[in-house]
C-alpha cells in the first residue's frame, strides 16, 4: 500500500498555510473545532483525582475529536474511543475520559491519565492513533504497553487495549495486545505522521489544566 499523494499534499498544505506568512504578520481567523460528527466531547472543568479503584482513565491529546477527527488510517475518532471504552467495560471496570492540554506526547498524556485514575492505570491516545497503557508510578518513558505504529492499529486493537488496561487495573498480568507487523509502515507513513503531530501540537497549551470530558456518542455508531 502506497501513501496517497493527494492526501499527503493536502496535509502538507494544511500545515504549511499556518506557518508561512511572509514578512508581514497576518491576522488569523478564529479556529473552529472540526470534531467527529458521531460524538460530542464537552470539557467539564479541571479533572479531579479519582478514588474509585475500578476507574481507568483515557487521556485524549489536545486535538483528538476536536480539531482532528480521524486517525492516520482514517478511522473515525468516535469509533476508536468507543472501542477503548467498551474494552474497559467488558472487564468490569469504569472508563473516564479526560483531555490533556499541556502536551501532545503520548507517553505524558498516558501518564497524566494514570495519575488521575483511581486504579492508577491510564490510556493515552494521540489524534493520529498512537496509543499507550501507562501506570501512575512509572517513569514517563516507561509504560505497560506502547503501540507506536498507528497505521497498523485496528478497531479490534483499540478494544483490546481497553481490555488489557482493565486487567492491569485489577492487578492481573495480561499477555500484551497482539499487533500487526509491517516493516514498511514507518517509511510509508512517516511524513504524514510528522505533519499530523505538528497539527496536534498547535493546540498544546502548557498553562491549561487537564479537564474531565463528557462523551456523547451519536447515531450511526
Amino acid at each position: 500500500m502506497e501513501v496517497n499523494e493527494k492526501v499527503l499534499r493536502k496535509v502538507i498544505e494544511d500545515v504549511l498555510k499556518d506557518y508561512v506568512g511572509g514578512d508581514k504578520p497576518q491576522a488569523k481567523a478564529p479556529t473552529v473545532p472540526q470534531g467527529s460528527s458521531n460524538m460530542e466531547l464537552e470539557d467539564l472543568g479541571k479533572a479531579k483525582q479519582g478514588i474509585d479503584k475500578k476507574e481507568v482513565v483515557i487521556g485524549l491529546a489536545p486535538a483528538f475529536g476536536q480539531y482532528q477527527n480521524k486517525t492516520i488510517v482514517k478511522e473515525d475518532h468516535a469509533k476508536v474511543l468507543r472501542e477503548i471504552m467498551a474494552g474497559i467495560e467488558e472487564e468490569g471496570m469504569i472508563p473516564r475520559v479526560v483531555r490533556v492540554y499541556n502536551t501532545s506526547d503520548v507517553a505524558f498524556v498516558g501518564l497524566a491519565a494514570a495519575k488521575l485514575a483511581g486504579s492508577g492505570i491510564g490510556i493515552g491516545i494521540q489524534s493520529k492513533g498512537t496509543v499507550i497503557i501507562h501506570q501512575k508510578d512509572l517513569a514517563p518513558l516507561s509504560n505497560l504497553e506502547l503501540f507506536p505504529q498507528a497505521p497498523l492499529l485496528t478497531l479490534e486493537t483499540y478494544r483490546d487495549v481497553g481490555r488489557n488496561a482493565s486487567k492491569y487495573a485489577k492487578g492481573e498480568s495480561p499477555s500484551p495486545v497482539p499487533t500487526l507487523n509491517d516493516q514498511m509502515a514507518r517509511p510509508k507513513y512517516q511524513a504524514i505522521a510528522a505533519l499530523l503531530h505538528i497539527k496536534e501540537t498547535k493546540h498544546v497549551d502548557r498553562h491549561k489544566d487537564t479537564v474531565d470530558v463528557k462523551v456523547t456518542f451519536k447515531g450511526g455508531l
